[in-house]
């Protein structure tokens, strides 16, 4: 039924979610160090300094689809981190304690690092289709 609405676009949605995902995450990092989108700036090296580089610079590389799998799986690691610091002490729900953005970040790129960059990427350009840096799961097929 699914194949019928999207008509085999399934590659072009994907391409799409990577790269909305990545730019999104970036603009987190931009606030964090520059003070820009409505956030504070603040110092480089601090553990929220950390994270706006891996938020800004992880969410560039996502989002052009350049060593996707690793670089994604670390974002999600960043996330699952911040989650259980930041938002677990609150509460136990998501919902209720501010955390479902880092939640749906967490198991967004920790998809994202299981499925590879997908064709629109430049890992697809640069290393092809058969060996572009997308790992095993790429190649696996799911009957």
């Amino acid at each position: 039924m699914v194949n019928l609405w999207f008509g085999g676009q399934f590659d072009r949605f994907y391409g799409a979610l990577r790269i909305v995902g990545g730019l999104l995450f970036a603009c987190h990092g931009a606030q964090k160090l520059f003070g820009v989108l409505g956030g504070d700036g603040v110092t480089l090296v601090s553990r929220v300094g950390f994270a706006g580089v891996v938020e800004l610079f992880g969410g560039g590389l996502v989002a052009f689809g350049i060593f996707t799998p690793y670089v994604a799986f670390i974002m999600s690691g960043q996330m699952a981190f911040a989650y259980f610091l930041s938002h677990a002490p609150r509460g136990f729900w998501p919902i209720m304690n501010g955390g479902e953005l880092a939640v749906l970040y967490c198991f967004l790129f920790l998809y994202i690092a299981a499925k590879g960059a997908g064709p629109f990427s430049l890992d697809y350009v640069i290393w092809g289709a058969k060996d572009q840096v997308s790992g095993p799961a790429s190649t696996r097929k799911i009957s």
